[in-house]
């Protein structure tokens, strides 16, 4: 399986992904809204772009299907519920499916709501496993519940599905927004060592080569995984002196809303 994440630069702060079979140059087009630059990456490789995987159904994952699927005619695949949501869907995805790319490249689907409600991830059982994540999970961060999504949901698939995925699993997220969510994870929880160390790294880097990081290093430095940290629940109780039930569910929840605002 060969990835590239393509840097967009546009102000939404959006990757795009190709994901290609190097056996037979087919490739897979995840939320390509910069259908110009992976029309020219995938030229550039000698590949040819035979499906497009929408995340979700947000105009900024979504906006370069139609003319990608002009140039290519590569198949539109989205979660089944989308089908109202999203025009010219070939394939509805539900938990467990699986979409092949060429010989060599099998991914897994993952049901994951919260963002918005027919939010899918994919999920790479290759030696150093993937997850294409879209607004679900971001780098020291979680997708916003604006626009049809819902925090408890959100919530619960961070608990109950990503949080179970092994710790090497390489982060793949829709957005760039790692620098203004680590210091949302330190004005919370100030003695995050890690969280600190990585700024240090990160702040100034090129997002046209960003860093990958792991789902085990974001059990250290986002917020949304770390519902135990003391830090953190002390932080809340300032910000929320009246919050009497202090449990997982409630810190996560308490902290999108800060996140909100961020």
């Amino acid at each position: 399986m060969i990835v590239e994440q393509i840097w967009t630069g546009n102000a939404y702060r959006n990757f795009n992904y190709l994901i290609a079979c190097p056996e037979t140059g087919e490739a897979l087009a995840i939320d390509p809204l910069d259908h110009i630059k992976c029309l020219a990456i995938a030229k550039n490789h000698g590949w040819q772009i035979t499906q497009i995987l929408n995340t979700h159904e947000h105009e900024d994952h979504t906006g370069g299907n139609q003319k990608l699927i002009a140039q290519t005619r590569a198949k539109l695949l989205a979660h089944s519920n989308a089908k109202n949501k999203i025009t010219g869907i070939d394939q509805g995805l539900n938990a467990g499916d699986k979409v092949t790319v060429g010989r060599t490249v099998e991914l897994e689907v993952l049901d994951t709501p919260g963002h918005t409600l027919s939010h899918i991830c994919l999920y790479a059982h290759t030696d150093i496993p993937a997850l294409f994540c879209g607004d679900t999970l971001f780098n020291a961060g979680a997708g916003n519940c604006h626009n049809g999504g819902n925090p408890s949901v959100l919530y619960h698939t961070f608990i109950n599905q990503l949080a179970k995925l092994p710790d090497n699993t390489q982060i793949y997220p829709g957005h760039e927004y790692i620098v203004n969510n680590l210091n949302f994870t330190l004005h919370y929880e100030t003695d995050n060592k890690q969280a600190v160390s990585l700024l240090h790294k990160v702040q100034h880097q090129n997002p046209s080569s960003p860093f990958v990081s792991t789902l085990g290093l974001e059990k250290e430095i986002n917020t949304f995984f770390r519902l135990h940290s003391s830090s953190i629940i002390n932080s809340l109780q300032i910000i929320f002196p009246d919050l009497a039930d202090i449990n997982p569910e409630i810190i996560f929840l308490k902290l999108r809303e800060l996140r909100n605002t961020w």
